[in-house]
């Protein structure tokens, strides 16, 4: 099992299979892709993809964090999800990068409860790269 975390906190995530890129069919509207994909692959398809779940191996290894930049500069709107043992202090860096939240194992959901999270859930406040721009 596992959880799906957002600004809004603790949600269980729903059983569905999710094809990965390899296994992607045109009737598809989720797709899950490892931290080693490319995005451009999905061209022409973001449209109509509705999910698409970013694998993070582990927590130490950020890839993840690329493929989402590239999703969201490639246009894509739909929810974006990191996949696997990412923790509570990554999640403003997630946000920042375009991931709208992550699907945790229920062991890391037990070890930083939703109060952790929802701690960095004020990322924008945060953000002085933002605050330099504007």
């Amino acid at each position: 099992m596992s959880v799906i975390v957002t600004d809004a906190g603790f949600a269980p995530a729903p059983e569905a299979v999710i094809p990965s890129l390899a296994e992607l069919t045109p009737e598809a509207t989720a797709v899950d892709l490892a931290n080693t994909d490319d995005p451009a692959a999905l061209e022409g398809q973001l449209d109509r993809l509705t999910l698409i779940r970013v694998g993070f191996p582990a927590f130490s290894d950020g890839r993840a964090f690329t493929v989402a930049r590239r999703l969201r500069t490639m246009g894509y709107t739909g929810q974006l999800l990191a996949l696997g043992p990412v923790i509570a202090d990554q999640y403003t860096m997630l946000r920042r990068v375009g991931f709208d939240g992550a699907e945790i194992p229920d062991e890391i959901a037990a070890r930083q409860p939703a109060e952790q999270w929802q701690f960095r859930a004020d990322w924008r406040d945060h953000h002085y790269q933002a605050k330099l721009r504007a």
